[in-house]
């Protein structure tokens, strides 16, 4: 599978390429359609990137970074409840210490989390990318 580009520029996937014509598969709808061959581009972009880019960019970077239910329940507690100091996460959730500051670090890289001061205290919140990426997560909607 490669990644095409049509005579409009959108991207594809091409599925099959025959003489005249070559089936592509817009990775947004997964919709496939025939183009002429003279209309299709190659591109260098990994076909598995190309497919991935149906799903919105938030929900992207929050799925690459999770490690398991533990992790995304931290960005999703995070996302809900506002800023947390760390002490109230380390009291409130099953983390050890040394977990719960590899998790901040590695959500603080990914864009996902933001250092804050909480009465005080250091603490993190969730940026708009997790707020974002949760609420799509939920189809939608935001926590009540």
């Amino acid at each position: 599978m490669q990644t095409v580009r049509d005579g409009d520029g959108k991207r594809y996937l091409l599925v099959k390429r025959s003489g005249d014509s070559s089936r592509v598969r817009d990775p947004e709808t997964g919709e496939e359609r025939y183009v002429e061959n003279d209309d299709v581009t190659f591109e260098g972009d990994p076909p598995l990137s190309t497919a991935a880019s149906a799903v919105s960019g938030p929900v992207r970077r929050l799925m690459t970074a999770v490690h398991d239910e533990r992790s995304l329940g931290l960005l999703v507690e995070l996302s809900d409840r506002g800023a947390v100091s760390v002490v109230e996460l380390l009291e409130a959730y099953d983390l050890c210490e040394s977990d719960l500051h590899g998790l901040l670090g590695e959500f603080r890289a990914a864009g996902l989390l933001e250092e804050t001061t909480v009465y005080g205290e250091r603490g993190y919140a969730a940026t708009e990318t997790t707020k974002r990426a949760v609420t799509e997560l939920r189809g939608g909607r935001r926590a009540e």
